[in-house]
């Protein structure tokens, strides 16, 4: 625990990224409902919360009404969990009785058994000593209860009691029928599933309410992982800033660095864009190739390939990118757009940043746009990121990939220019009757950059770089006209 003041102790919850959203952990002495529907992992979450506690050596309660101790016991199974230290009551069965000798006859069944499992809980605590109670579920008190105004006051004297005995507890609700319940508690946690129309489940996780202090509010992704709940807060770029010094990446081709204006800002983030085929993965393996000779790490998030093709393709442009990977400089995670969550994909950057990543690539754009289970988020998303990566100095890479081929018919599925401090722009165009490939720099927020275009052509062993297109008109268009000498044009055997 750590103290905040004589009165007030932080208890965490077991969960880092819960503690993170917590700003802490949960006060003590307080009581939180945690709802949600079936399959959303209130008891994972509740389990971590016991077993936080049995660590630091204090008592641990879980009240059964929902589920029996077998079906507990395999669920911390599934997860590697012994529960040793944890006391487990089973409630669920009192009440059920029959035969003549368990009929009620002066007060209603329900008044009786609701009372009578209040005050066993009572007696389980006291016996315990527990200072973190878990109570499964309210549904089963509600049904119990009957009477609105009923379950209220045992709620209420669940409350005052939990808070007379130093308790910290989590009360679990499945459906939420009653919502003046949560005026009630101190705080609540509300989880979440969603089915996308393609691929895995997606959770989250929100503060709906928290008395007393301050808490990150909005969306969380998280996911029920063997270890149990692994939860990622929403990122906020304002959070991380960072002093660093702003200088140019080279990309170590001289032709590449003149046209960048001698190169890329560091903190800076460059959209690399253009339509399939014009080479824009290549141009960027060779600026992080040049950034990880220099000594630094760098981190790249693979959506659209694999990390074997990927590194086959370097290679043999004379890429050796292999050697950084085994040397420890580079991470290369290959991301499965169908699974993946932007809270994990954010989170994912944060760890490579501290790993000690200065340069982050994300290829491409295109596969982290499908990843997303809403697109109208995206902008949103990669704003923050991005925002979140130029702060701490990181310098960044992304490839948008355009519909279209050639010429003017290429086009964006969605703009993230204006999110990007750099943009270079790749096109085909036709000349001689060959298809060729052209670059130039659309967009430099850092300082000044060549307005001209340059070809690009990729050798047998090394990524070339031509002179400026100054005597061509429409490349752009795909289908350029000559106003002076084709040879400006890279030779086949140069």
């Amino acid at each position: 625990m750590q103290q905040e003041n004589a009165e007030n102790l932080i208890v965490s919850s077991g969960i880092s990224g819960l503690d993170e959203i917590l700003l802490g952990g949960f006060v003590s002495n307080s009581i939180f409902l945690v709802e949600g529907a079936a399959g959303t992992g209130k008891t994972t979450l509740a389990m971590q919360f016991l077993l936080e506690g049995a660590r630091r050596g204090e008592g641990s309660l879980y009240v059964a009404l929902s589920e029996g101790e077998k079906e507990i016991q395999t669920m911390a199974r599934s997860h590697d969990w012994l529960l040793g230290d944890i006391t487990i009551f089973e409630l669920l069965h009192y009440g059920e009785q029959i035969g003549p000798d368990a009929q009620y006859t002066m007060f209603h069944p329900s008044e009786v058994e609701l009372a009578d499992s209040t005050k066993k809980i009572f007696q389980a605590v006291e016996r315990t000593r527990a200072k973190r109670v878990v109570v499964d579920s309210l549904s089963e008190m509600r049904m119990m209860a009957q009477n609105p105004l009923w379950f209220r006051r045992q709620i209420l004297a669940l409350k005052k009691f939990f808070s007379k005995h130093g308790c910290t507890a989590l009360l679990l609700e499945e459906q939420v029928q009653d919502y003046h319940i949560r005026t009630l508690v101190d705080g609540v946690i509300h989880l979440e599933m969603m089915a996308p129309e393609y691929g895995g489940h997606r959770r989250r996780l929100r503060i709906l309410k928290r008395r007393a202090k301050d808490y990150r509010g909005g969306n969380h992704d998280y996911l029920i992982a063997k270890e149990g709940l692994k939860i990622f807060p929403r990122l906020v770029a304002q959070e991380h800033r960072r002093e660093f010094v702003q200088e140019n990446i080279t990309s170590g081709i001289e032709e590449l660095d003149a046209l960048t204006g001698g190169g890329l800002t560091r903190g800076s983030s460059t959209l690399i864009m253009g339509p399939s085929g014009t080479g824009k993965s290549s141009v960027t393996s060779q600026y992080l190739f040049s950034f990880l000779e220099n000594g630094e790490k760098a981190s790249l998030f693979l959506f659209d390939e694999t990390r074997e093709n990927f590194l086959m393709r370097a290679q043999g442009l004379g890429i050796d990118l292999q050697a950084h990977l085994e040397g420890g400089h580079l991470i290369i995670k290959q991301v499965d757009p169908a699974e993946l969550t932007p809270g994990e994909f954010a989170a994912a950057v944060r760890h490579a940043v501290d790993w000690g990543a200065s340069m982050v690539v994300i290829d491409s754009l295109s596969g982290y746009l499908h990843a997303m289970s809403e697109e109208r988020f995206l902008i949103l998303h990669m704003h923050e990121l991005l925002t979140f990566l130029a702060q701490r100095g990181i310098t960044t890479l992304s490839i948008l990939t355009q519909h279209g081929l050639i010429g003017s018919s290429a086009h964006s599925p969605t703009d993230l220019s204006f999110l990007s401090d750099s943009v270079l722009l790749l096109r085909h165009f036709e000349a001689e009757g060959e298809l060729r490939k052209a670059i130039l720099m659309v967009k430099k927020r850092t300082g000044r950059h060549e307005l001209t275009m340059r070809e690009l052509k990729f050798e047998e062993d090394h990524l070339c770089i031509g002179e400026p297109l100054r005597q061509f008109r429409g490349v752009l268009t795909g289908n350029p006209s000559f106003q002076g000498a084709a040879e400006l044009l890279i030779n086949k055997n140069e």
